[in-house]
Formats: C-alpha cells, sequence, structure tokens
C-alpha cells in the first residue's frame, strides 16, 4: 500500500510539464456529479483556453444511444487538492453537438439571467450553507448510529465537540481544507442539529460563480467520503420522524440592499417572492414537502412568511440587517439537494427583473 500511496502523490513537476484536468459535469438526474481526466501539455488558468469535450450521454441518461455525443463545455477552473501542483479540476456545462445546451444544462440559463444588464449592474452575492448528512456505507443510516436503532435526541450535537456529539469530524475537516485549496470561497464549516450531520457555507460569492463553487465543493466532498469509506447524501429528510432535515438556506443580497436604505429594497425583494413562492419551491429541490412541516427550523411548504431573526420562517432577515437599515436576507425554503444554479438565478430574476 505505501507503494500505491507513492505513487498516487507523485510530484509531475519532476518529470513533465503536463498536467491532469478532470473535467467535472452534472448527470442526468441533476444531482449525480460525474468526472473524467485528459492529459493537458501545460499548466492552463483560463477556462476559454481548455479545449472542448465529449462524453456518452446515453450512460448518464442525457442522451438516446443513436445520438449519444454530448459536448463539455469547460466553465471554471479550481486547483486540484487531490493531485495537487499545476493539476485542475473543471467545473463543466453540457451541451449538443450541434451547440445547443442540453435539457438538464442548468447553468447556461443561470449565466443568461445573471449576464442581465440590470443584473449584473446589482452585483448580487450569495452565501449558501449546505447541509449533508454522512451516511454508513451499504446501509441508509447515518454513521455513528446504531444500525436500526436511535442516538440521543437532538439538542448536545449542534456545534457539539466530543467522539459521541462530532461523528465525522476528520472528514469535514479534510473537505474544508480541500475547498480552500481548490479556491472556493468557503467560509465555515459546523455541526448541526442530527447528529451525523454537517454543513459548509459557500460565500459571500457573486453570481454564477457561486453555483460553479456550491458544484465543486460537493464534488470534493464526494471524493472525499468515497476516500474515507462513507456515503455522503443530501437528501432533505434522511431519517423521518423528530429529526432535523437537510436544507441549503441561500443567503443574499443586491448592491442597493447593501447600501443605506436597503432595508427598504428588502422588504420589496420579499414581497415578489412572496408572490412567486408556488413556483420557487417547485425549484427548490426534490423531496422539500418532507422536511419543510413547519417544525425542525422550517415554514410550513406551502404557506410564505417572513420574519426578523425567525428560523421558523419562510425568509429571515437578520438582526444586524434590522438595526443598520440594509444588508441581506436568507430565503430557507431550498432543500439541501437544490441545484445552486437554478436557485441563485430564481431569486435574482425575481427581485431584480420580476
Amino acid at each position: 500500500m505505501s507503494l500505491l500511496s507513492d505513487l498516487v502523490n507523485l510530484n509531475l513537476s519532476d518529470s513533465t510539464k503536463q498536467i491532469i484536468a478532470e473535467y467535472i459535469w452534472i448527470g442526468g438526474s441533476g444531482m449525480d456529479i460525474r468526472s473524467k481526466a485528459r492529459t493537458l501539455p501545460g499548466p492552463v488558468s483560463d477556462p476559454s483556453k481548455l479545449p472542448k469535450w465529449n462524453y456518452d450521454g446515453s450512460s448518464t441518461g442525457q442522451a438516446a444511444g443513436d445520438n449519444s455525443e454530448v459536448i463539455l463545455y469547460p466553465q471554471a477552473i479550481f486547483r486540484d487538492p487531490f493531485r495537487r501542483g499545476d493539476n485542475i479540476l473543471v467545473m463543466c456545462d453540457a451541451y449538443t453537438p450541434a451547440g445547443d445546451p442540453i435539457p438538464t444544462n442548468k447553468r447556461h440559463k443561470a449565466a443568461k439571467i445573471f449576464s442581465h444588464p440590470n443584473v449584473a449592474k446589482e452585483v448580487p452575492w450569495y452565501g449558501i450553507e449546505q447541509e449533508y448528512t454522512l451516511m454508513q456505507k451499504g446501509v441508509n443510516w447515518p454513521i455513528g448510529w446504531p444500525i436500526g436503532g436511535f442516538p440521543g435526541p437532538q439538542g448536545p450535537y449542534y456545534c457539539g465537540v466530543g467522539a459521541d456529539k462530532a461523528i465525522g469530524r476528520d472528514i469535514v475537516d479534510a473537505h474544508y481544507k480541500a475547498c480552500l485549496y481548490a479556491g472556493i470561497g468557503i467560509s465555515g464549516v459546523n455541526g448541526e442539529v442530527m447528529p451525523g450531520q454537517w454543513e459548509f457555507q459557500v460565500g459571500p460569492v457573486e453570481g454564477i460563480s457561486a453555483g460553479d463553487q456550491v458544484w465543486v465543493a460537493r464534488y470534493l466532498l464526494e471524493r472525499i467520503t468515497e476516500i474515507s469509506g462513507v456515503n455522503v447524501s443530501f437528501d432533505p429528510k434522511p431519517v423521518p420522524g423528530d429529526w432535523n432535515g437537510a436544507g441549503a438556506h441561500c443567503n443574499y443580497s443586491t448592491k442597493t440592499m447593501r447600501n443605506d436604505g436597503g432595508l427598504a429594497v428588502i422588504k420589496k425583494a420579499i414581497e415578489k417572492l412572496q408572490l412567486k413562492h408556488k413556483e420557487h419551491i417547485a425549484a427548490y429541490g426534490e423531496g422539500n414537502e418532507r422536511r419543510l412541516t413547519g417544525k425542525h427550523e422550517t415554514a410550513d411548504i406551502n404557506t410564505f412568511s417572513w420574519g426578523v431573526a425567525n428560523r421558523g420562517a419562510s425568509v429571515r432577515v437578520g438582526r444586524d440587517t434590522e438595526k443598520e437599515g440594509k444588508g441581506y436576507f436568507e430565503d430557507r425554503r431550498p432543500a439541501s439537494n437544490m441545484d445552486p444554479y437554478v436557485v441563485t438565478s430564481m431569486i435574482a430574476e425575481t427581485t431584480i427583473l420580476g
């Protein structure tokens, strides 16, 4: 095993100028992350300088077998914390050979929204709170839980310390550092209310970059749990009953919200979100009805509400924002399995263009 480890950790720069680029994309389910690697002649820092690539869309649920070629367009580059050196991770989106975005390409529409002049001048910032649950391999049950049984009730686990409370911290810390190395704007991590459940935060990040960074952070988490022999679940309610679900709260602000008088702009934006509550809920993740019950720090899925410092509301405004009269708000409705391209662009479209 030491020889294998030595080979995995080889520093390629000692013997070649060539690098490895891992192309990453989203598969047909909308949550399955796919990737494959290719050799490039030398370091690249601009995604527009990277070659397009193809893959078999019939094997990812994104094309028919008799016309299976799908084309990857490189969109964002990150440092590779696994191979290190000049090797890179490349976030891509997918197109037909004719150049049309395939139906599961949600980035394309999001990029159009963020490039709209009225949106661009507002410089929208996002902070995504991505919750997830670490699961035992081979069984659909959280790590640290007895098979078929339950741990003690919720209470001591949120931001807890100790082997019986902070279950999986080594994975969380490895992911945290991997994100920082990659160049992702990860701003923090914490243990969540349910044991085995954790959260990382990405942001503040502007526009389309928020979606790119959350997807690559998810990719890194999938890779690290793969190495660790556990699974990661983004299910919004992985354990039924008196246990917290998993969300992806979206903190949001625009330039006018961050300026003096911004609280009035925030209130108008919340009114617009209320008018399109059903449309947003429909796009905020599958299975969210199991999570948004009005219990466990959620609002009921059928009712829109907002409040200051209210974690039982659909939208929360912070005390500091109220006090300063400007700042940001938090949309607490998105599920942990939401598509960040969809959620971030939809919030901008509704509040700025709506």
